[in-house]
């Protein structure tokens, strides 16, 4: 971000304002330039484009903003940053709240994600202290162990003057090494290596361009890995091509000369793999055997291959389709002899079924979890036995099911209800690591081991024992008092029931006034799960409610729900938080002079479409990482992956679903918007910051209300992956104060 000193900063947008009047002209007659005595820099002058879609012209005013680094777009860009940063600096609550969020940050002593256990016990995991800025990479050689920090992106930052981020990192079968990807300024595209445990030094040459997680999957020797990266030139090709022909590569730790690629688009003669695709190559423990799993962009289904470890490592692999797309399969484990995989074949809410690796045939798989009314969540083997998560509701159990034929689901008696979330389960190990969770209760670790009975021979199970994980400490606002949620179902405007999370104090009144957030998503079968974030209590202290409509596009009910809300469906997403929205004013919960809606990245076309369709309804709304002009989403280098969920413009039923769905062609001069702030990091790899330029600036131009339309950027930021400590408080706090301005609330402290 840029820094607050709104004394210094005001004759750079005075002065950027007046070069764009002389470059571009004058601006709309509709701007309302100042709000807290700065003046925001108008929209630059349009210059329409017309394009034609199947018979359909399309305007696209400001086209020209797509190009980031045209000087002018960058000159206007920073000051919309910085007159931004000013005039929330400016907002009476803001400094209450940017410090009651830091001290409840404080309380919390860590916190603790991704972990990753070994054979040997030794446990990885990526670690926050509460003076920690960012998240470093860690280890204990047991549970009750001290932790040695192998990987701190702070010193990297400090170096560089950019904040890094690890993506994420694998231990090896051992426990000896572990392969990290990290990169810089929220791109999310770095370097991946790999340390010596023992020494912490690298023992091999990085491997740059790495998009994401850098995950790779070690040969059982430990002597190499399989793992995913970017053609290296990867930045100086066309948008459309960037993210294209993903391969797995073959790494063998010390082996001079280039990588060899084994499976991917163009690898094999014998196996199509579209452009868009990805393959996840790994070792099936305890087999000579290989897998791929292959998914095609953004799409749930997968594909799986099979091939004989050792013809692979030779580069001479013949691999062999398990079951692809058409089998509806969107998660695959392996264990114990087993093929394991949820389906949404002939379950909406999806099963489990599973097949013998030896002879592996979907047509005669047994069934292990059956469809029902409960929606299957996470399926994951380790060496006992399959773990699955099942979502009843509000409330998710945990299954086991031992790996012998004919068996049988068993619930794992957990410590409380909430959310299970399997974090980590191993077909080499016992067991699992799973995460328990609430709306108003911060997340535990724990364990569930199989307890086993008998002496003499093959010991049988008894029970599974569940255990915490002490990796953390208990923290002052784990579970606040004087919290609660409720779950209820509000009809939308086809009659069907969505479900509705509604987080407050206890003491609400339905008074019709309080000021209310109402969040949605609603895309690629995501769910929102109960989990809990301290600094949601700033704004729950102030009165507060945070609602989460849980819209169709989404996987509250599976994949019939998903596909709810997907390319000519989706304008169930919006409409659905529209129910929801004159539900809230309808049982007073607020007004619409105290409502606001939120959404981010895909859930730019939920914010967006349902405040361009009922600019009534709100008073506010927040545009995240917004994907939000989705007629040109297919140019941009994530585009294309991205086409399985929301469509084409080269297919007519898509191009015509795409601008339905889109906020920026369906914003109209002359109507009375709400106030807007825009968030986006410039470095966004996901969704490329024009989505926000160009959504902004047509929104700015448009509105009458003489509300602002406000463009939050942060130049060392991207999609928010890997953001700060810092960057996070200040973001919220931001937020926050925002909404009681708008609101009308905005006071220096409660």
């Amino acid at each position: 971000m840029t820094p607050r000193n709104v004394p210094s900063f005001l004759p750079r947008v005075i002065a950027a304002v007046g070069l764009f009047v002389t470059l571009c002209g004058a601006a709309p007659a509709l701007w309302a330039a100042g709000f807290l005595g700065v003046d925001l820099p108008p929209p630059l002058a349009a210059r329409n484009v017309v394009d034609t879609y199947w018979d359909t012209p399309v305007d696209d005013p400001y086209r020209f903003l797509e190009n980031t680094k045209d000087p002018a777009v960058q000159t206007w860009m920073k000051a919309q940053a910085d007159a931004t940063d000013a005039i929330l600096a400016r907002l009476p609550a803001r400094g209450a709240l940017l410090a009651r969020i830091a001290e409840i940050d404080r309380a919390a002593p860590a916190a603790v994600s991704d972990v990753r256990r070994t054979a040997s016990g030794r446990l990885f995991y990526l670690r926050r202290n509460a003076t920690d800025n960012q998240f470093k990479l860690v280890y204990r050689d047991t549970a009750a162990g001290p932790d040695v920090v192998l990987v701190d992106p702070e010193a990297l930052a400090k170096a560089t003057g950019q904040p890094h981020a690890i993506g994420g990192f694998t231990p090896s079968p051992d426990g000896r090494l572990v392969a990290y990807a990290i990169s810089s300024g929220g791109t999310e595209i770095g370097t991946q290596h790999v340390l010596d445990v023992a020494s912490g030094k690298e023992v091999d040459r990085p491997i740059p361009a790495v998009r994401g997680n850098g995950a790779v999957s070690w040969l059982p020797s430990g002597k190499g890995y399989f793992y995913f990266r970017l053609k290296l030139d990867w930045a100086s090709l066309p948008a459309t091509e960037r993210f294209q022909d993903n391969l797995r590569y073959l790494r063998m730790l010390g082996a001079p000369g280039e990588d060899p690629a084994v499976f991917g688009p163009g690898v094999h003669a014998d196996v199509s793999v579209p452009r868009s695709a990805y393959g996840y190559v790994f070792p099936i423990a305890d087999t000579p055997l290989a897998a791929s799993l292959v998914t095609d962009g953004v799409k749930r289904e997968q594909s799986l291959y099979l091939a004989d470890l050792a013809e692979v490592l030779a580069g001479k692999a013949r691999w062999r389709k398990v079951f692809g797309e058409e089998a509806l399969v969107t998660e695959t484990t392996i264990a114990g002899g087993w093929v394991y995989v949820k389906t949404a074949a002939q379950a909406p809410r999806y099963r489990v079924l599973r097949m013998p690796l030896a002879s592996p045939d979907l047509a005669k798989a047994e069934v292990v979890v059956p469809a029902g009314d409960d929606v299957v969540m996470q399926a994951g083997a380790a060496r006992d036995a399959l773990y699955v998560t099942q979502r009843q509701g509000p409330v998710t159990r945990l299954l086991r099911v031992s790996h012998r034929a004919g068996a049988t689901p068993q619930p794992v008696e957990l410590p409380g209800q909430g959310q299970v979330d399997l974090m980590f389960t191993d077909p080499q190990q016992d067991g699992a690591v799973f995460r328990l969770s609430a709306w108003t209760r911060a997340s535990t670790l724990h364990t569930a081991e199989p307890a086993k009975a008998g002496t003499g021979g093959a010991a049988a199970v008894a029970v599974v024992a569940v255990q915490a994980l002490p990796l953390i400490s208990p923290a002052r606002f784990d579970a606040p008092e004087g919290l609660m949620a409720r779950e209820v179902r509000v009809k939308s405007h086809d009659g069907v029931e969505v479900p509705v999370s509604i987080i407050s104090r206890a003491d609400l009144k339905l008074d019709g006034r309080n000021p209310t957030l109402l969040y949605g998503y609603g895309a690629y079968g995501n769910t929102e799960t109960p989990g809990w974030s301290p600094r949601l209590l700033a704004w729950l202290e102030r009165g507060g409610v945070f609602v989460i409509a849980h819209v169709r596009g989404g996987g509250v009910f599976g994949d019939a729900w998903h596909r709810a809300g997907q390319k000519t469906t989706k304008p169930n997403t919006w409409k659905d938080g529209i129910a929801a929205a004159e539900w809230l004013i309808a049982q007073r919960y607020t007004a619409p002079d105290r409502l606001a809606i939120m959404g981010g990245s895909a859930g730019g076309i939920f914010v967006g479409r349902a405040f361009t369709a009922r600019p009534d309804l709100f008073a506010a709304a927040v545009v995240s990482v917004g994907n939000t002009d989705l007629v040109r989403s297919e140019t941009r280098a994530n585009g294309i992956a991205n086409i399985h969920e929301y469509g084409s413009v080269k297919k007519e039923d898509e191009f015509r679903a795409l601008l339905e769905m889109s906020p920026y062609a369906n914003t109209r001069d002359g109507v009375k918007y709400p106030a807007l702030l825009f968030e986006h990091g410039v470095n966004d790899s996901r969704v490329d910051v024009w989505m926000t330029l160009k959504t902004a600036s047509r929104l700015a131009a448009a509105t009458s209300s003489g509300k602002p339309v406000l463009q939050r950027l942060e130049y060392d930021g991207g999609h928010g992956v890997g953001s700060t400590r810092e960057q996070a408080q200040r973001r919220t706090a931001d937020r926050w104060a925002f909404l009681l301005w708008q609101f009308g609330l905005d006071k220096p402290a409660p």
